[in-house]
């Protein structure tokens, strides 16, 4: 178990080994200097589909941008949340109503009661992790 956030290790290989291939990317930008922009790259790197989710709809990485998860007219697998804690639950809720199968708060980003709502809803759930720094070591 991770300190404090309720993720076990488990969790963290299952989502992402064997949850799907495709992450809305929420808060990701053209703005280079963000994390979410290397995060993402690093997705794509490992052969995960990212989807830019920012108002701005920008096409990211090669990849179209929607304003809103609902924006998105594919299922999407994992939802990454790169929004601040105090907007992070409401993405999760986006997530639970647009049948995503996990969501991953990056590092940081902590909210206990959208945790226990998201995994009441069936969801698996990371809370301050980053899928870049815990997927290079899957195969150690």
């Amino acid at each position: 178990m991770y300190p404090d956030t309720g993720t076990d290790a488990e969790t963290v290989r299952r989502i992402l080994q064997d949850t799907g291939d495709t992450w809305a990317v929420v808060g990701l930008s053209n703005n280079r200097s963000r994390t979410a922009y290397g995060v993402a790259a690093v997705l794509q790197r490992f052969g995960k589909r990212i989807v830019p989710v920012h108002p701005k709809a920008e096409r990211v990485h090669g990849e179209e941008g929607y304003a809103s998860l609902a924006d998105i007219p594919f299922p999407v697998d994992v939802v990454d949340v790169f929004v601040n804690s105090e907007l992070a639950g409401a993405v999760a809720d986006e997530a639970v109503a647009v049948g995503a199968k996990a969501v991953w708060f990056q590092l940081g980003v902590i909210d206990d009661a959208a945790y226990e709502r998201t995994r009441a809803a069936g969801l698996d759930m990371v809370m301050d992790h980053c899928p870049a720094i815990e997927i290079p070591l899957l195969d150690r």
